[in-house]
Parts: structure tokens; sequence; C-alpha cells
């Protein structure tokens, strides 16, 4: 059975067990829908719940899991946790459900975190709330004993101005000394430390004592920023001992390097022993075997590489043996868990679908799954499998199933929005490319697709840049949403992503205006080329982060193809864009170095490709879109491309979100975001 981990997403405010925003503020139900027309509309997207995880308790037979609402009026989301078993016709029937977020299973009870405080759901009839830590909790971890827990908050490591400054309450400037000092969305004051607590439970009380904070007199983050939760932290089954990821870096040195660590901390002696070094690269996400004789953990192996291979490897700890499990696969283990004490399961990338893989101490691997979708591990009851799966044409739903059986599909979130609407066909298609390899392209059809009809024609570029066009469902870039709009959606698998091999992923780097683009041009050129149902007059570039650079990139290059393009959060200039992000190790790999170093053939190429050198070229209609609290590519990047569009005489619109970061995530700019899209496609496509 996995050992079952939370990962904390929210940090809310809370002041006591009781908070203000409990009180006053009713949680978000389901919400019902009616969907005239049979097609997918903005609203029907945001009334869909979302299912963020699944957790089955071996000892119970029971399923956890966690569903989000959200309510486009009130602006706002609740989640919910349920706690369900199966029926006789094979569905979840909720036995309890509650407001939280971050579930754990401690034996039969749920730990669960709520408004930045920690919870136990047993017998009783009033959840019992931790006392004796007064920060809030962002994620928890309980000793396999039940006697220790490590909880995740936030420790100031700068001082404000107001504390260098205290007669200047009012003085919002703040005085930067070194990089680092802003990432993802926020301005970098504070650090996510783990602190070891005593804890006891009794007469219905849950009470932590003698808390210490592992990382105490350091800057250093554990979980690491912006996305890492407690799975970046594990027990030994025995409970002497906490591995943990940290990147023991600040500063300019930080912000140049991938080099993450696992620690190993003693409770007896006290001691920190680094378990990977020499390994340069990201280690992550650490994991004991349940006997406790190995530990796992996710590797890659070049410092300054974000994207490089994420290998699933182990360490025999009596020996120190180090063994890389996922050799020869050339992609990315997204996530996993240990089955047992001789083999572990995980989710991997290969031709656009993440599938299930089992694989043994030795690297003898096998796939668990088939099919046109993406599968999330969950976890196991004795010989079933428990997962999320989603695909192009559903979001998140829970299946089981055992080996080398069909999964079966036991939630149904959704199936009063689908029985509604129709859903276009999702086609894979292999194209080749101008150098002559085998690229794979998603073709999305409208609803009730007419071959004999002419339809407007939509060249996703995907960002990351080395995402996986891979089978996702998306509450904002969503290929039904496009194609209940009447579009065809080109959605190739261009140069410079996973799941095609080691060489097709690394290709990108150093080469963002070269066969990438070329890859681009020759899905949609192929497809309008060989199908007659297409309007080659009508076609439009949608993209977002490098999807927008690649849009930005081909309004420049597109030789008049296109007669409407889209960027959202997107790179316009490149030499800007080298000094304006955050992390400097992703500048410094994707653009091959500084754009000063004239010596540098790889980065004078990078820089002669940058979009704003070919504005005068533009010619198209364009959209940009941005949010003002993007710090890994700053909003100054889209308002650029409109100024010069339009000091171009170049039809342009400006869609700014001065809330949001990299993502839209508030419903009502959602719903703006989506009636903004459309209606600009369809003022120049129809």
């Amino acid at each position: 059975m996995r050992k079952l981990i939370i990962m904390a997403t929210l940090a809310l405010l809370a002041a006591s067990c009781q908070t203000k925003e409990d009180a006053t503020k009713a949680p978000i139900t389901k919400p019902e829908i009616t969907i005239e027309g049979g097609r997918l509309t903005p609203e029907a997207l945001w009334a869909m719940g979302r299912i963020n995880s699944v957790l089955p308790n071996e000892q119970t037979e029971q399923i956890a899991y966690t569903v989000s609402y959200y309510s486009v009026e009130e602006n706002r989301s609740t989640s919910w946790i349920r706690v369900a078993k199966e029926d006789e016709a094979g569905r979840l029937q909720t036995q309890s459900e509650w407001v939280g977020y971050e579930p754990a299973w401690w034996g039969n009870d749920l730990a669960y975190l709520k408004a930045g405080k920690l919870y136990v759901k047993g017998d009783k009839a009033k959840d019992a709330c931790l006392k004796g830590f007064d920060k809030d909790i962002e994620g928890f971890l309980l000793s396999p004993q039940g006697d220790k827990i490590i909880l995740i908050a936030q420790v100031k490591t700068l001082a404000s101005t107001m504390d260098k400054h205290p007669d200047l309450p009012l003085a919002s400037g703040r005085v930067v000394d070194d990089l680092m000092y802003k990432h993802w969305d926020e301005w970098t004051e504070t650090a996510p430390h783990p602190f070891l607590c005593d804890l006891k439970r009794e007469k219905g009380k849950l009470v932590v004592s003698n808390c210490v904070d592992l990382l105490e007199g350091t800057p250093y983050e554990s979980p690491m920023k912006p996305f890492g939760g407690v799975e970046q932290l594990a027990w030994s089954p025995d409970g002497k001992t906490i591995a943990y990821t940290c990147r023991k870096k600040s500063g300019l040195e930080y912000a140049i390097s991938t080099n993450s660590d696992i620690y190993l901390y003693n409770l007896g002696t006290g001691t920190h022993t680094n378990l990977t070094e020499g390994n340069m690269g990201y280690d992550t996400n650490p994991s004991y075997s349940p006997n406790g004789e190995y530990i796992a953990w996710q590797s890659m192996e070049r410092d300054g590489y974000e994207s490089d291979e994420n290998r699933l490897m182990i360490c025999h700890l009596a020996t120190g043996e180090q063994r890389f499990l996922t050799h020869g696969m050339e992609t990315n283990v997204d996530s996993y868990y240990w089955k047992d004490n001789s083999s572990l399961v995980f989710s991997a990338v290969w031709h656009a679908t993440s599938m299930l893989y089992e694989v043994n101490l030795q690297g003898k691997h096998q796939c668990l799954t088939t099919g046109q979708y993406d599968y999330v591990p969950g976890g196991n009851i004795d010989s079933t499998y428990y997962c999320l799966r989603h695909s192009m044409r559903e979001a998140n739903e829970i299946f089981r199933f055992k080996q080398g059986k069909a999964p079966v599909q036991i939630s149904h979130e959704n199936e009063n929005i689908y029985a509604q609407i129709t859903m276009g066909e999702v086609v894979p298609r292999w194209q080749k490319t101008t150098d002559g390899k085998d690229m794979l392209t998603w073709i999305i059809y409208p609803p009730h697709f007419d071959p004999s009809k002419k339809y407007p024609t939509l060249l996703y570029c995907e960002g990351g840049p080395q995402s996986p066009v891979s089978q996702f469902w998306s509450f904002r870039w969503n290929f039904m949403m496009m194609s209940a709009n009447d579009y065809i959606i080109v959605a190739p698998n261009r140069r410079g992503l996973p799941g095609f091999g080691n060489e097709w992923n690394e290709q990108i780097s150093g080469d963002y205006g070269g066969q990438c683009m070329k890859d681009y041009l020759s899905a949609i050129d192929e497809f309008v080329a060989s199908e007659p149902y297409v309007d080659k007059d009508r076609l439009g570039c949608v993209g977002a982060s490098f999807g927008g650079f690649s849009v930005y990139w081909l309004a420049g290059h597109h030789n008049k193809r296109f007669k409407a393009f889209i960027a959202h959060d997107g790179i316009f200039n490149m030499e800007m864009q080298y000094l304006e992000t955050e992390e400097k190790w992703f500048a410094n790999w994707d653009m091959g170095g500084a754009y000063w170093d004239k010596k540098n053939k790889i980065a004078q190429r990078t820089f002669a490709n940058s979009p704003h050198l070919f504005v005068d070229k533009w010619d198209t209609p364009i959209l940009c879109i941005h949010g003002e609290k993007d710090y890994r590519i700053l909003a100054n990047q889209g308002m650029a491309a409109f100024d010069a569009a339009k000091m171009r005489g170049v039809e342009a619109q400006l869609l700014i979100f001065p809330d949001e970061n990299h993502w839209v995530l508030k419903p009502q700019n959602g719903i703006l975001w989506q009636r903004t899209f459309f209606s600009w496609l369809d003022k120049w496509l129809k």
C-alpha cells in the first residue's frame, strides 16, 4: 500500500480553529445547470466538479477523494472531501462529506486541512482541531507510529521595509539586494519550513508540542516553491528518519541552479545527511519502501536543466547502492508510489498519452493501461489499482482496475453535464516534418462534424516549452470548448515535447525559432493541403507561455497563412525576458546564455530570433493576454506586443488581468477570458 501523503496548495489565513471565513461564508455546493444547444459553454465548464485526488484505504476499503466546486457569481470555490464505497453497481456512494482539502488517512480516520488549520475526522461528533501550533499549516505528514507529525509553515527569511523602518508603516517600497526577490506570483519574503512536533491525541483533543524547525535560521525551502508539497518529504517506516527535499541555496546561487538534494534527518542524533550529494540536477519526492530497506526519489541529471529526463531512482540504504529504475524509457516519471516492497507504480507520457507502469527493483517494467487517455496514480488495495483518468473529452474521474483487466469507472461526477452535450472527436495523426521525422498531431473535430462543409481551423501551440500535448483536460485551454464553437484544432507534438525520446525533447533548447516552428507550420500545412473541409482562408493560431512566444514569432514569419492570432503570457522580447524572469537557470539553459556574450553562438542565435525583431512583418490581427502577477513572464511583454501591433497599424486587442498570475484562476476572469477569446476568433475567422 502506498504511503499516503498530502500536498497543500492553499494557505488560508486563520486565527483559530473557528475562523471568520468559516463562520461567514457558506460553502459552494455542486451547481445545477441546464445547457441549451447541446454544446459545451464557459458556464458549463465552470459548473463541473473537479476531482483532484483519490486515496484508497486498505484497512477499511473506503475511498477518500477531493472535489472542488466553483461559483461564478461569488467568484470563489470550495474544496470538499468525500469518503465513499462502491455499491453493487460499481459506483461510488458517498458515506460522508465535509469542507476541507489535502486529506490523508490516519488509520481509519482522515486528517485534513481547512483554513490553515489541521483537523482529524473520526467517530466523534466534533472533529479534533490541532492545538499548540500558532502558524498557518500548509501541509502535514503523520509519522507511522502516530506520535509525531511534520507541519509545513511559512517562516520569515527577509526583513521587510517595516522591519527596517518601523517609523514608515505606510511605505510600500522594497529594497532588494539579491536575486530571487520574486517567484511565480509573489514577492519572496518567506520560505516553507518543516516543523517536527510531538503529537498527542487524547479524549478527542489533538495537541502538538516541542515543535522544532528542521531548517531553523536558514532561508532554504522544504518543500520547494512554487509548487512543492509534502510529497517532497517522507517518514521512514520505523519513524526514526525524515527524508526531505531541499535546495540549500539562496539569492543568485538559487536563481541559476536546479541542484536540489534529498536529505535524511536522524531524529535520534539530529544530524542531516545528503543522500544525493554529487547528483547535480533536481532530486525530489522521496518515499521509503514499506519495509524501510529502500528509498526512492525522482532525479534529473544536469544542473540548470529543469526539463531533463525525470528518472525514478532507488537507494539500498544498507549498502548505499543506487539504481536508475527507468533507464532506457527516455521519458519522465511524473508521479509514483510503492505498491509493495518489491515494486513501484508510476505514470509517464509516451506518444502523447500518460500511462501507468509497474517496475520492479531490477528495473523491469510493464505498462498497466492503454487507450487514448491520461492516467494519474492513486494507490492499491491488495491487487486492485485506483487512479484518476482524463482525456481531451472528459475531466478527471476515478477508476479502478486489476492487472490485465480494463479500467472500470466508479465516480460519475459530471455525468449530468456530459448527458446534455455532444463532444467532438479526437483523432491522432502522424505527419512528416521538414527533416523527415514522424510527428504525432491531435486533430479535434467539432461536434456533429460534417465533412462536406468548410471549417475555420486553429493551430494550437503548446507551452512549457517542454510540456506534452497529451490527453489533458484543461478548464481554460479546453479543446472541447474550441470545437463546440465550430473550430477544428490542430495540436502537434512538435520538437521539444517529452514522450518521443530524449533527442526529440531536447532539440528545442537554444533553438526557439528553429525546428519547432517548422514543425508547427508542417502540421498546419499538411492538414490544410490534405483535407477539403479545412477553410485555408480562415486559419487562426493560439497559444500560451511558450505557445504565446510561438504566436508572437509566427506573427512575423507565417507568410499570410493565418487570419488571427491569440498569445497568452508569451515572450515578446527575448533580451528582456532573460533579465526579467526569476528562474535564471531556465533562461540560461533554454536561451543558451546571456545576450551580451557575443562569442556564444547559441545565445546569439536565440536572441536574433526574438519576436520583437520581426514586428515589421506583422500584418494579422492579434489578441494579447497577460496577468500582472505573472513573475515568470512579466506583463510588460504582452503590453509591449500590443503596443507594437497598434503602432504598426495592425488590428490588436489587449486583455490584462491585474490579479492573475501565469494562469487565470478566478471564475469571473475565466469567463471573461473565454468570451474575449472566442469573440476575437469569431470576428476574424467567421
